[in-house]
């Protein structure tokens, strides 16, 4: 596996890559950072790493050039603490929002389960059920209805995906937190209330209106309409 780990700091950069190295996951970089679409349409990693603040660009700037030509799994590392950071950052697409200072067998975690989650479901050979009337084609990772198709992130296929398993019934936020991370103990629990919402308000731009219902207190569920 290789990972690109867009991150100006040279002792961050360092500590990452050996570390990761001992999992046998290569960690490249960008030389310049006014070109990171450069080396990342070069290097074709199957994970990005992304700082908020760097040079020229900051890290909303190639997540959402990132998302224009890629579905690869993003997560953001920042030692920024503001919600509408975490909430910018998987409006655009990323998958993770990991605050700094972290410990490093979190990040390893987070990225070995996403890593494992993404090429997983890849390798499985094309899925498509219907749903109230749209196609669900987890191997494109999408969503269709009436000729007007959404695009999934792998966490929101994701979510989408263990909803429909169980559809018409409730599935508890700590069940979605562990099937999503492998271990809830790596959760943010903002996380999964922001790509919930996400996936309900995509499904809604193509019509797929009041199908992903919160139980308050409960969990979420899936409706056949």
């Amino acid at each position: 596996m290789k990972i690109m780990l867009i991150e100006d700091d040279p002792s961050i950069f360092e500590l990452i890559r050996e570390r990761f190295s001992q999992w046998d996951i290569d960690v490249v970089g960008p030389e310049d950072f006014q070109q990171v679409m450069d080396t990342f349409e070069k290097e074709q990693p199957e994970l990005v790493l992304i700082d908020i603040q760097l040079p020229a660009y900051d890290g909303f700037h190639w997540c959402r050039e990132i998302r224009f030509v890629s579905k690869v799994p993003i997560i953001f590392l920042s030692s920024r603490d503001h919600p509408m950071d975490m909430v910018m950052a998987m409006q655009m697409g990323a998958d993770d929002f990991v605050q700094k200072p972290f410990h490093m067998e979190v990040l390893i975690a987070k990225v070995q389960a996403l890593l494992r989650r993404t090429y997983t479901y890849q390798e499985q050979a094309p899925e498509i059920i219907q749903w109230n009337g749209a196609q669900v084609d987890y191997s494109r990772s999408e969503v269709s209805l009436n000729g007007e198709k959404m695009a999934l992130t792998k966490n929101e296929l994701f979510i989408l995906r263990v909803l429909l398993s169980q559809a018409d019934k409730i599935v508890s936020r700590d069940e979605l937190m562990r099937k999503l991370w492998d271990d809830e103990r790596f959760v943010n629990d903002n996380t999964l209330t922001v790509n919930v919402n996400r996936l309900r308000q995509r499904l809604e731009e193509i019509g797929l209106e009041e199908v992903i219902l919160t139980k308050k207190g409960l969990g979420y569920m899936a409706v056949t309409l």
